[in-house]
Order: C-alpha cells, then sequence, then structure tokens
C-alpha cells in the first residue's frame, strides 16, 4: 500500500452499525510512500496509522499551479 500527502484514506467498520472511517494523509513515514501513516481522522483526532486489510485509500491528484 502507497499514499501521498493529502490522500484519502478509508477503514470498513468492524462491528455490525458501525460506519466506516475516514480520514487524510497529513505524513507519510515510511519509504516509497508505505507506512505507517499520520492520518487525521474525521473526528478531528490525528494519530499514526498502519493500515490492515480493511483499509483503502483514494489518491488524489495535485494540481500544480503553472507561472
Amino acid at each position: 500500500m502507497k499514499a501521498s500527502i493529502g490522500d484519502r484514506i478509508e477503514v470498513e467498520g468492524r462491528h455490525v452499525g458501525n460506519g466506516a472511517r475516514k480520514g487524510e494523509v497529513v505524513g507519510v513515514l515510511g519509504p516509497d510512500g508505505g507506512p505507517p501513516y499520520q492520518v487525521r481522522w474525521s473526528d478531528g483526532h490525528e494519530g499514526l496509522f498502519f493500515p490492515g486489510s480493511d483499509a483503502r485509500i483514494e489518491h488524489v491528484k495535485v494540481h500544480v499551479a503553472r507561472s
């Protein structure tokens, strides 16, 4: 799994009735975009995250302004 700063992470709920947990990658600490990731979750909590098989990454394209 590889991610970049700004990508979004979604983790499926582990119990019936629990929704997915969503967050934004704010730091990549592993080599070549690998984990662990520093993630800011939608509830405002920020922490170190080691993704499991229930995690998905949505890659966000960065638009570079040209002068």
